[in-house]
């Protein structure tokens, strides 16, 4: 784990995706994505079908590694919402043995809803939340333009694509922007098994964390937190790093 100074606070970027709170206890976790393969299978494309319970094994180990009392997801929890029916009975009692011996908090997203707004995240215990604010920091799942609080939230699976000694490479990061008042936004990197990603210094990341006035990529590497401009007021995208 890495620490980043954030809107008067710290957290600790973990190597395998989460963000740690520590004066929270809490873990975050953003677009898990549970039962995305059995979802693409009902479409008649196959995919290995252990996706939920990778996902599930990690944030396991994530809690084992931080000490976790609190996990907290930021939505887009299963692929649909008729997710958690699928579940295999493994990953099923995984997610409520830790559902129930944690304070367990789901915020929800674009992915989660039915149009009657039930939720498959209502078989697997837990508490259910649009967004939730602790100590100032807003958590829902995707960035508000516009917002003036600290914010976190996930929905654009950001990565870092660079090139490295004639080789692109492509990793999954966190998207932190500086507003000049103390005010820190971040985009959590995707933490699901089978999820894909958005170049971080797209536009629309670049757009959804403004108003700003500096906004970079974050990756832990070799023990320390590795920043990567992406955008600064007045002179627009750092190519390299988008």
């Amino acid at each position: 784990m890495v620490p980043l100074s954030f809107a008067n606070t710290q957290l600790h970027l973990t190597p395998g995706r989460a963000l740690y709170w520590p004066a929270q206890g809490a873990l975050l976790v953003a677009d898990l994505h549970l039962e995305k393969a059995s979802f693409y299978a009902q479409h008649g494309q196959m995919l290995p079908p252990y996706d939920s319970r990778e996902t599930l094994e990690r944030i396991a180990a994530e809690v084992a590694a931080t000490g976790a009392r609190r996990v907290i997801t930021l939505g887009d929890n299963f692929h649909d919402a008729d997710g958690a029916s699928r579940l295999d009975d493994h990953a099923c009692t995984m997610l409520e043995d830790m559902t129930g011996s944690l304070d367990w908090i789901w915020i929800t997203g674009n992915h989660d809803s039915r149009r009657d707004g039930s939720v498959a995240e209502a078989m697997c215990g837990g508490a259910m939340v649009k967004e939730l604010e602790l100590d100032g920091v807003v958590l829902r799942h995707q960035a508000k333009p516009g917002e003036t609080r600290s914010e976190i939230s996930g929905h654009f699976h950001p990565k870092l694509q660079l090139r490295v000694r004639g080789r692109r490479i492509s990793r999954p990061c966190a998207v932190v922007a500086e507003t000049g008042d103390g005010t820190h936004r971040m985009i959590a990197p995707a933490f699901g098994a089978l999820t894909g990603g958005m170049p971080a210094g797209d536009p629309a990341i670049i757009g959804a964390l403004q108003p700003a006035c500096a906004i970079d990529a974050v990756v832990p590497a070799g023990g320390r937190l590795a920043r990567f401009p992406l955008w600064r007021a007045g002179s627009g995208m750092v190519q390299a790093a988008a």
